[in-house]
């Protein structure tokens, strides 16, 4: 099969509202509010809508992710968890 052209591959990118950044976190816990900053910053620069999950409310999420607080994703899959680095989750979210 041929290559796409650069044109077609651009044209089903995602767009940065059709993308989704989850932050995994809990109250209290400062490396959770310093990564709330980043995410706020770049998603609100690209358009991108987050949301915050509490994992003291979700079990799973406190079985799957405890040891690993505050973690991103991007799209459903991690992305990153304890410190967000913001050029990163900027070309995760462009590229």
């Amino acid at each position: 099969m041929a290559d796409m052209s650069p044109l077609f591959r651009r044209a089903t990118a995602k767009s940065p509202g059709d993308r989704l950044v989850t932050l995994i976190g809990k109250p209290d816990c400062h490396l959770c509010d310093d990564a709330q900053s980043v995410v706020e910053r770049i998603c609100g620069e690209l358009g991108v809508p987050w949301e915050w999950k509490d994992i003291t409310e979700d079990a799973q999420l406190h079985d799957q992710y405890w040891e690993q607080i505050p973690v991103v994703l991007v799209d459903g899959a991690q992305h990153t968890f304890w410190r967000v680095n913001e050029d990163r989750l900027r070309k995760a979210l462009t590229g």
